[in-house]
């Protein structure tokens, strides 16, 4: 059997032949790799490699800085708790809604006979006579905030999805009476600007729709719900599920505007149909002012906590 021979100590090139000069003793190649070395991506730190940070399997790190993040800046302004304000994009208030309804108007005038012009007047009518509840939530939001960020430790304080429409609308009401307030903003592939009423410091973005849940959860005091679509209506299923299941604390979950609500979903119905029990009809109720909405959630804590 043939012996092995041994490798060579002196290096070779690819082709396995010995280069004519040694490498490691050229002053300008050993400079250059260096150079190399310095710049490459590997050299950086874990936590400065953005290409890196947004690989598919580096999900599990984002996930947990999305966690952190906000947390370590709601700790560092004393938040204890919020107050979660949802509700539609769509609902702005009156004057942007009349601008709306005039540019319908002309639209449809122009072309009489195009179907899809007539319903966007339509809609932009409705949206109009709803314009009432950007007002309210902008009053709700002032009532909840001036009295309760006067302490070293912030109670109630506003937090919404950080968009337009309602969301704007509450960030608003705590800038109109000098509060803080938190937008929790999620990337979408339709860009989402965060409205210009948010505190600075507690205004975010996330790019994972659970953790953005998460945070709205965390704090919450009451849930306070506005006429809305798919995304309002999202937020209402969720937090009544989680109230069913005992998976979050007890708060107040209250939905606003009784005729809109009502016409949206039968929950009596569903109660009737057996598909939810009776009881789960009572972890919701519904206001029809900001006051009345204030002082069910002030009235909600005042019995779970007789002593304070």
């Amino acid at each position: 059997m043939a012996k092995k021979s041994k490798p060579s100590a002196r290096a070779t090139n690819e082709c396995g032949a010995l280069p004519d000069t040694v490498l490691g003793d050229d002053v300008a190649l050993v400079a250059d790799n260096m150079e190399r070395i310095l710049g490459s991506p590997s050299y950086l730190l874990a936590q400065d490699d953005p290409k890196l940070l947004t690989r598919e399997e580096m999900r599990g790190v984002r996930m947990l800085l999305e966690l952190g993040k906000p947390e370590l800046a709601l700790q560092a302004d004393n938040i204890k708790s919020t107050v979660i304000v949802f509700g539609g994009t769509q609902i702005v208030d009156r004057s942007a809604a009349e601008r709306r309804l005039a540019e319908s108007r002309r639209a449809a005038e122009a072309a009489p006979a195009d179907r899809r012009l007539a319903r966007a007047l339509e809609r932009s009518e409705t949206l109009l006579s709803m314009s009432r509840f950007y007002d309210d939530a902008r009053r709700f939001a002032r009532i909840v905030s001036i009295d309760n960020q006067c302490e070293d430790e912030r109670d109630y304080v506003i937090i919404t999805g950080g968009g337009p429409g309602i969301m704007e609308a509450a960030n608003r009401g705590a800038f109109d009476v000098g509060c803080k307030s938190i937008g929790l903003n999620i990337k979408l592939p339709a860009e989402q600007q965060p409205n210009p009423f948010i505190t600075p410091e507690l205004c975010f973005q996330f790019k994972y729709f659970a953790l953005r849940k998460f945070h709205f959860i965390l704090r919450a005091a009451a849930v306070v719900l506005f006429p809305g679509g798919f995304g309002t209506l999202d937020e209402m299923f969720e937090t009544l599920t989680l109230r069913q299941t005992h998976r979050m604390q007890p708060v107040p979950i209250i939905l606003y505007g009784r005729d809109y609500w009502s016409k949206v979903i039968d929950f009596r119905y569903l109660a009737d149909a057996g598909v939810i029990a009776d009881d789960h009809l009572e972890l919701f109720t519904y206001a029809e002012s900001p006051e009345d909405a204030w002082q069910q959630i002030l009235d909600f804590h005042a019995q779970k906590n007789p002593a304070g």
